[in-house]
């Protein structure tokens, strides 16, 4: 596969970033070299190989789904708020 500069134009687009026409040549060649580096491992003989997902052993940490009860009640921190409506909290729409 051969990096073209349409291709380089349409990943700075992606990537939201604005490249100089000079520019656009040298990521050509960089990006074919990469996808040239990372095309070896398809030399790479994996026959019998076990896909590894991760490379120590971990496992999930459960715990019961306990409900704690805290010393502060909805009347305590609704009256910390500056503004609240409803017995909630009153904030400005984010949009």
């Amino acid at each position: 596969m051969s990096i073209t500069r349409e291709d380089v134009l349409h990943l700075a687009t992606l990537s939201n970033i604005s490249i100089a026409e000079d520019e656009i040549e040298p990521l050509i060649k960089k990006l074919d070299d990469i996808v040239g580096y990372i095309s070896q491992l398809d030399e790479l003989d994996t026959e019998g190989v076990e896909p590894t997902y991760q490379c120590f052993d971990m496992e999930n940490v459960w715990r019961n789904d306990e409900i704690e009860d805290f010393e502060a009640n909805r009347e305590d921190l609704l009256a910390l708020t500056t503004e609240c409506e409803d017995h909630q909290i009153k904030v400005p729409k984010v949009l």
